[in-house]
């Protein structure tokens, strides 16, 4: 079994989006940016993927330049491919000319020492499902303190 480490997650989409489904995928990368990712020098918040000519693209992901990178570094939110099977990008080109949904990567990490994409299929959420989330998230949390009180 392969350890997994990950890298960064992007939480906002957490907040933004219901995630339907979640797939995995490989990323095509640099060297540099590698060392980058290595580094922690990765931003996945504005991040989102499309489907152009059968091909998987990540837009927007920002990986700093790596600093000792000199003239190998490549631009920091250029379009990177991402690699999964004919079949899922089909299927996912499918799911995502759905009204309303979207595809975003929700984490990266090392799966040995290859990057992987958690890639989520999601739909927005209304004003009103936010709120019904912070909601449930205080009153648990409002219950978990006061059983920890409980206990003492």
């Amino acid at each position: 079994m392969e350890s997994t480490k990950t890298i960064t997650t992007n939480r906002q989409v957490f907040h933004e989006y219901f995630v339907l489904e979640s797939y995995e995928a490989g990323i095509s990368l640099s060297g540099t940016e590698i060392k980058s990712i290595r580094a922690g020098g990765v931003n996945l918040k504005d991040a989102w993927c499309s489907i152009d000519n059968g091909e998987l693209i990540i837009k927007q992901m920002h990986i700093s330049p790596y600093e000792k990178g000199n003239i190998f570094n490549k631009p920091p939110t250029r379009n990177r491919k991402l690699l999964m099977h004919k079949r899922e990008i089909m299927r996912l080109l499918g799911v995502s000319q759905q009204q309303g949904v979207a595809l975003v990567p929700l984490s990266l990490y090392f799966k040995g020492s290859l990057v992987k994409v958690q890639l989520g299929v999601c739909k927005g959420k209304k004003l009103y499902d936010k709120r019904a989330d912070a909601a449930k998230k205080a009153a648990n949390r409002d219950i978990e303190r006061a059983i920890k009180e409980q206990n003492r």
